[in-house]
């Protein structure tokens, strides 16, 4: 890929990743991916925001033959799909001096191997010249790791905002062209990269929005011309309250835990409830990620495999857990054979989302009437608990 010009004298740089399932060796990528680095040429200066993901080395080398002099390589983040090309860059540009956050400097020494003597850190609201051109730049911290900032374009109005209003998809479009589609990606982000840090985020969601935007050009997927589409997804994601919504994950051996699944899908329809219902054997994660963003209620349904939890459910338990989401409210169902300790084991791994455990449904052998009763008593707690809540229209 050539650079592509965003604006007069700047650049999207950078590489399309069409072909990559898994990011972080955890993350599904259906839609592949694409690293955005961003080249700006003042009328005294030139900085270039962020690298490449290394395995792009000689894609990303050849795009930087257009520039003669690089002053600054400007890295919002340490993360190697932002930074990974740094050293290469330095080969290239000896003189140019990169520009982090004071917390960055520090990782990139340690990940890169960089010496000290090549950076600049600057502080949160400080600003650098390019003669014609300033960036200001905004630290983000925790979005998503403890060192991230963003920059500010000022007399453009751009906000290079890393991996802030980010999207894992590989599209040809510069700009945001399927709405719908970025939108499902962009939450999908959010939710696996995001969402454990979203109480820092919705603080510093308000430090960039006393910028005056006029265009989001982040690390991942296409830029944003209309901000508002993403801003306002932010807000909700971020701040606004759950939704009448049960996500409901389950795994099953032999029909027993699917059956139970079933009547409660039935049941919490019945009472004007929504669910969204995760078969763990052959699920998309990300979607599961996705669906815990509006989720009020979390019921993982699992049968017991030797003593304990199938590793599916404990797996997806975890998931949820280290994802923090605004569930208010969490419950356990399964089957077992002789012994089991799979309400313990679920409950524990979920503490750390700070919802309040309803009363569990589990069965030894495969369900009875008496079964199904418990079933409608959870359906009716959930439907109860949501209305208090004021999730029910």
């Amino acid at each position: 890929m050539n650079p592509i010009k965003v604006k007069e004298n700047i650049y999207r740089l950078g590489s399309i990743d069409w072909d990559r399932r898994m990011f972080d060796a955890l993350i599904p990528l259906p839609d592949g991916t694409s690293y955005n680095a961003y080249l700006i040429k003042g009328s005294e200066k030139t900085v270039l925001i962020d690298t490449d993901e290394p395995s792009m080395k000689e894609e990303f080398m050849k795009q930087l033959e257009m520039v003669d002099k690089l002053d600054y390589i400007v890295s919002l983040h340490a993360e190697q799909d932002h930074s990974g090309c740094i050293p290469f860059v330095l080969e290239k540009f000896p003189e140019a001096k990169v520009v982090v956050s004071p917390k960055c400097k520090g990782m990139e020494m340690d990940l890169l191997h960089l010496p000290e003597d090549v950076f600049i850190t600057v502080g949160d609201g400080e600003t650098l010249s390019l003669g014609n051109r300033t960036l200001r730049f905004v630290h983000t911290p925790w979005v998503h790791w403890p060192e991230t900032m963003t920059a500010y374009l000022e007399e453009e109005r751009i906000l290079f905002s890393c991996d802030f209003f980010g999207s894992h998809l590989a599209t040809s479009d510069l700009f945001v062209k399927d709405k719908i589609k970025v939108y499902e990606a962009a939450k999908r982000y959010y939710a696996e990269i995001m969402m454990p840090f979203r109480r820092i985020i919705s603080k510093n969601l308000q430090k960039v929005l006393a910028l005056d935007i006029d265009m989001i050009a982040p690390s991942h997927g296409p830029i944003y011309r209309e901000p508002a589409l993403i801003i306002e997804a932010h807000k909700e994601w971020v701040d606004a309250p759950p939704k009448n919504l049960v996500v409901l994950p389950y795994i099953s051996m032999h029909e027993s835990t699917r059956l139970m699944v079933e009547h409660l899908v039935g049941a919490l329809i019945d009472r004007g409830v929504e669910v969204q219902q995760f078969n763990l054997e052959v699920v998309d994660l990300g979607k599961l990620a996705i669906a815990l963003v509006d989720a009020a209620t979390v019921v993982i349904a699992s049968p017991t495999v030797l003593g304990g939890p199938h590793p599916a459910a404990v797996y997806a338990a975890y998931l949820a857990n280290a994802l923090r989401p605004k569930v208010k409210f969490i419950s356990v169902m399964g089957s077992y054979g002789w012994a089991d300790r799979s309400v313990p084991v679920l409950s524990g791994l979920v503490k750390d989302m700070k919802a309040e455990i309803l009363e569990p449904v589990v069965q030894k052998g495969a369900p009875t009437e008496e079964t199904f009763q418990a079933i409608d008593r959870l359906a009716d707690d959930i439907a109860a608990k949501h209305k208090e809540e004021g999730l029910v229209g």
